[in-house]
């Protein structure tokens, strides 16, 4: 579907209807208050009811951002209105992260950070024992820490000798500058006491990888996906020891955009991911950084961003490049190719700008993706910074 600043009309009422010309295609804008609404995850229930969490709030980076869910309850035609499940008024609190326990219990994770410092992150938790009807206590699950900041944005896996594994990244940055990505580097989080202590495992050579996804092969082995701060290649790289040791991430034949990737295993052994189907060599603007639009309380730094920049050595994070198309596709060969293609949104993908009151940006970005008790795959994503689009199809749905 093409779309265009002028032609678009977001009804964020939450109603599931066949997308036009295409009735294999459920979709819907969930319903928020707020004026942006980015990074969703989506998680189906054992009941049958699907949730997705996003944040909103003005703009990233901003205190008034925080972490929203919205529910479709099994066999209904229309999302909840949203809930707020977070709010710090000192933090922009963002990536939140669903995990359904084997004990039945709901966890929801999320980042908070001081304005557009992700070296300030840090990862809070609550826990649900009704399935995300009502949450416990706000909690704080990793740091903050001195020097580096601690995001998340991909799912807990359950590995198969009953542990947790949560991929995190971490975000450095050079003395006396701002962060800007260029440091940035991957590890697991992996707990054998259902969540109550965490051992650390870095994936060696991931600097400029991050949004690690990691997913449970048929025979065994972990494989993870990473989006790549050098805009390029979407990265891969595996582990045979339960997440103890990694390979050095190298690049698939997917190309990555410097924005986030959701991929899921299939009950058929199939994986299925969405992603932006574009890399930097294809841009012609490039930002300063990520939140280079918002004012720091203390200002000087965006100068020092600037000299970092022309006196550091080593590759730089590419700000900037288009977020669309975003792509579904499938790979039958435990993601060693992805033949199969199909675009569930096309346009210019413009994202120069995170200001959604301006309406300028026209990104499709940060999906989500699982697949349901129904076999079908339920997919999340920004749209144009302004709201959460959900999308339904079946595996068969994308084309060879």
């Amino acid at each position: 579907m093409s779309v265009t600043e002028s032609e678009v009309v977001i009804e964020r009422n939450g109603k599931i209807t066949a997308a036009p010309g295409d009735p294999a295609r459920m979709e819907a804008f969930l319903p928020s208050p707020c004026v942006q609404n980015h990074a969703a995850n989506i998680m189906p229930l054992k009941s049958g009811d699907i949730l997705c969490a996003w944040f909103g709030g003005t703009q990233e980076g901003m205190a008034d951002i925080s972490i929203y869910c919205s529910r479709l309850s099994s066999g209904s035609k229309s999302w909840e209105d949203a809930v707020k499940l977070s709010d710090d008024p000192t933090k922009s609190e963002q990536n939140p992260v669903l995990f359904p326990a084997p004990d039945g219990k709901l966890w929801l994770l999320w980042t908070a950070q001081k304005s557009g410092n992700q070296d300030t992150a840090f990862v809070r938790y609550r826990i649900s024992e009704d399935d995300g009807h009502t949450w416990g206590p706000i909690q704080t699950l990793f740091g903050p820490n001195e020097g580096y900041g601690s995001f998340i944005r991909q799912p807990i896996v359950v590995l198969d000798n009953g542990e947790w594994l949560l991929p995190v990244f971490y975000c450095y940055k050079k003395p006396g500058t701002k962060w800007v990505g260029d440091d940035d580097t991957s590890a697991v989080k992996i707990s054998s006491d259902q969540g109550q202590t965490w051992a650390d495992y870095a994936v060696p050579g991931s600097t400029g990888c991050v949004h690690m996804n990691v997913e449970k092969l048929n025979d065994g082995t972990l494989l993870a996906l990473f989006r790549s701060r050098w805009a390029d290649n979407i990265y891969w790289c595996h582990s045979r020891d339960n997440g103890r040791t990694w390979t050095e991430p190298a690049p698939t034949e997917l190309p990555n955009n410097n924005s986030s990737i959701q991929f899921t295993g299939l009950n058929n052994g199939h994986l299925a991911i969405v992603y932006n189907h574009r890399r930097a060599d294809q841009a012609t603007e490039r930002r300063a950084s990520l939140y280079d639009e918002i004012e720091e309380e203390d200002g000087p730094e965006q100068e020092a961003v600037a000299e970092a920049e022309e006196n550091t050595s080593g590759r730089k994070a590419f700000w900037g490049t288009p977020r669309a198309p975003m792509t579904l596709a499938i790979s039958e060969d435990g993601g060693r190719t992805w033949r199969r293609k199909r675009d569930l949104e096309v346009g210019d993908g413009y994202c120069m700008t995170n200001n959604s009151q301006l309406g300028r940006n026209r990104e499709f970005s940060y999906p989500s993706i699982k697949q349901g008790s129904d076999g079908k795959l339920h997919i999340a994503f920004t749209y144009f910074r302004q709201a959460i689009k959900y999308v339904r199809v079946a595996e068969d749905w994308v084309r060879s």
